[in-house]
């Protein structure tokens, strides 16, 4: 079998997907009966990044595999396809994701030490309903509090394959910064944000238009996770995947086994 056509049978499994395809399962459209070249598949991806250039899509590595996505300069136009209803977010729902996401593994407690206000079970369950966050253990203090984490999901839909790949915490000034596909419901707070990439069942959040489709408007590659300026402030000194607390005061951890959610720097 040619790299010709190799190149093509990648291209159609990649376009017929509805979720990124890891590197193991493309390699398994390829039985022993029809052996190619070691490296073919690698080399198809390589040649088909390239071949996007100059096109209107690319084809990029989250966490669960590869995928093409539109790009930046064009998600403005392409996102007119999308009319149907989205969710816009409320900042408190945006801020726990953010402490979530730059301060795992942490509890609901400590989320509100740093934000200094409860944080609602509705915002919880929103997010792991919306599977970027998961249960990935519990402190080992007192009533073993729930540690929490984000998941592949979080990573696919920001476009990112690690952690690492969120931007400093440091460098964030406001939530408003935070990945514009992810819109602030602007009644629960004054900063203005674009509109919603994927619809989800945020019970903090509320209905509103939206011009995006996760898998196929999404804009770019780079996600940007952000807290307030308090938040910011009060774990500046933290990177993604940071493995310490956001309570210098809390106990150790007992985390659970993890092969779906996205603290690590790698996924198979």
């Amino acid at each position: 079998m040619d790299q010709a056509l190799i190149n093509r049978i990648v291209e159609a499994a990649l376009l017929a997907a509805n979720q990124p395809l890891p590197l193991a399962q493309l390699r398994g459209l390829f039985p022993e009966d029809e052996p190619i070249p070691p490296g073919a598949v690698e080399t198809a991806l390589e040649q088909l990044r390239e071949a996007c250039a100059d096109r209107g899509v690319e084809l990029v590595e989250v966490a669960s595999g590869f995928r093409f996505q539109v790009k930046a300069e064009v998600h403005p136009w392409v996102a007119r396809l999308w009319t149907e209803r989205k969710t816009r977010y409320t900042r408190a729902t945006l801020e726990t994701l953010a402490l979530i996401a730059y301060r795992q593994p942490i509890t609901r407690g400590e989320i509100e030490q740093v934000r200094g206000v409860a944080v609602s079970s509705n915002i919880i369950q929103a997010l792991e309903e919306r599977e970027w966050i998961r249960v990935v253990g519990h402190r080992d203090v007192p009533g073993r509090p729930a540690l929490y984490g984000t998941t592949k999901q979080f990573l696919d839909y920001f476009g990112l394959k690690r952690l690492d790949e969120l931007p400093p915490l440091s460098e964030l000034k406001d939530i408003g910064e935070l990945e514009p596909e992810l819109p602030l419901d602007p009644d629960a707070a004054p900063a203005a944000a674009g509109v919603s990439a994927n619809d989800a069942g945020d019970a903090g959040a509320q209905p509103q238009d939206a011009d995006a489709n996760p898998a196929e408007g999404q804009a770019g590659a780079n996600a940007q996770a952000a807290t307030d300026a308090g938040a910011a402030d009060a774990a500046a000194q933290d990177t993604p995947h940071s493995p310490e607390a956001a309570d210098t005061a809390a106990g150790p951890a007992t985390q659970a086994p993890d092969d779906t959610e996205g603290r690590s720097n790698t996924h198979d």
